[in-house]
């Protein structure tokens, strides 16, 4: 069992950043797969990035140029590092982490983006 624990999030202002972290309770090394998804009220949850074991980062089209997510394999974790941040950004931020192929989620965190 991997349990996966959010931070960082906030309330931010239009054009603000925030920096989210996802820690795993066990080595990095051992996931293939870290992934940051959001859910806005309403909406199904969608990807927002994703860091393969093999260096491979891949982005949605609506946070490229924005958003950069790391693997932090020292600390077990996994960051993402938002800049200008927009209203659409609302939403609960969720880590994914696959693990053979079994995969776990982590509770959320709230970003609530608001002049």
């Amino acid at each position: 069992q991997v349990q996966l624990v959010e931070s960082g999030g906030g309330l931010v202002q239009p054009g603000g950043s925030l920096t989210l972290s996802c820690t795993s309770s066990i080595s990095m090394f051992s996931i293939e797969q870290m992934a940051w998804f959001r859910q806005a009220p309403g909406k199904q949850r969608e990807r927002v990035a994703v860091a393969s074991a093999d260096g491979r980062i891949d982005y949605e089209d609506f946070v490229k140029g924005r958003f950069i997510i790391s693997r932090d394999n020292a600390r077990n974790a996994v960051h993402l590092e938002m800049n200008n941040l927009q209203p659409e950004d609302t939403a609960v931020y969720y880590c994914r982490a696959w693990a053979g192929t079994v995969g776990y989620w982590g509770q959320g965190t709230q970003v609530t983006v608001s002049s």
